[in-house]
């Protein structure tokens, strides 16, 4: 027996017909549910209780939403994503915490986004990301805006992603790491430490393998800020120091800059430790 889908009107909070979010009548929502306006809601989605959802967003096939979802505007939820589940945590207690989701964040087949845990209380999906089919966000991480988690990546809980980092496919991150801005991770790359920003980090053990020049110049970086980039990092990994020296070179030799400090202040405040150059794997 074939089922003919209804598309259903909700209205908002404002009762106003002109703000209306459809809704498949195959959909379950939940009555305590806030929808914005446009929302749309395809058959065989299930959206719980406790939940919001902002104007634009679309919801697939089989998407799941679960309790404790802030998703942003114009977000793309697709089939059989699950967003909010309780997270994979044996300290885990029931604790009411919840999962934000930016503004025009794509979150594509199969992926998964647990809850926060009472460690932290909330997961953190910033705006225009891309977390691609079955891939996993694990309880209380953050993540930055414009990131891109590939396929089948998975990190594991608090772990922090700045702005414009890029896991290539397979890639597993270690709980509690850190990846850097404007990174790029190899493909099945094992994150096992902190990864500092501007770098493509690649190899078994992951290894610092130069600046990020295409990602940086695709982002507007101009060549003079990217070769200073590149000579901070030849002192930190090619010239034979130690870390401490070598961030005490790069404060006495390199004006002060947003890129600099932020560099500076990733290895400093690092508390897992960071990658090391391939030529330092050995030893």
């Amino acid at each position: 027996m074939l089922l003919k889908v209804k598309w259903l009107p909700r209205l908002s909070k404002t009762n106003e017909v002109d703000m209306v979010s459809m809704i498949s009548n195959l959909a379950y929502v939940n009555p305590n549910a806030v929808l914005g306006e446009n929302v749309i809601i395809e058959p065989f989605a299930y959206i719980a209780g406790n939940v919001t959802i902002d104007d634009g967003t679309w919801v697939g096939p089989h998407g799941v939403v679960m309790e404790g979802a802030r998703i942003g505007k114009n977000c793309r939820i697709f089939p059989d994503a699950v967003i909010s589940g309780i997270p994979q945590d044996l300290k885990f207690r029931g604790e009411e915490t919840i999962v934000e989701i930016g503004d025009n964040t794509t979150i594509r087949e199969g992926a998964t986004v647990n809850r926060g845990t009472a460690a932290v209380g909330k997961t953190v999906i910033g705006e225009n990301c891309l977390i691609m089919a079955c891939a996993h966000i694990g309880h209380d991480c953050q993540i930055g805006n414009n990131c891109i988690i590939g396929n089948a990546a998975g990190l594991a809980g608090e772990v922090r992603v700045d702005d414009w980092a890029i896991l290539s496919g397979g890639a597993l991150v270690h709980q509690f790491s850190r990846i850097g801005g404007h990174v790029i991770i190899g493909g099945g790359g094992k994150v096992r430490i902190d990864v500092p920003p501007f770098i493509k980090a690649d190899r078994e053990p992951l290894a610092y393998m130069g600046v990020n020049v295409v990602g940086l110049t695709r982002r507007g970086f101009t060549k003079e800020r990217i070769e200073e980039i590149h000579n901070i990092y030849r002192a930190i990994y090619q010239n034979g120091m130690n870390t401490s020296k070598a961030l005490e070179f790069v404060e006495k030799n390199f004006k002060p800059s947003p890129d600099r400090d932020y560099i500076i202040e990733f290895f400093r405040n690092s508390e897992r430790g960071v990658i090391r150059g391939p030529r330092l794997l050995k030893e």
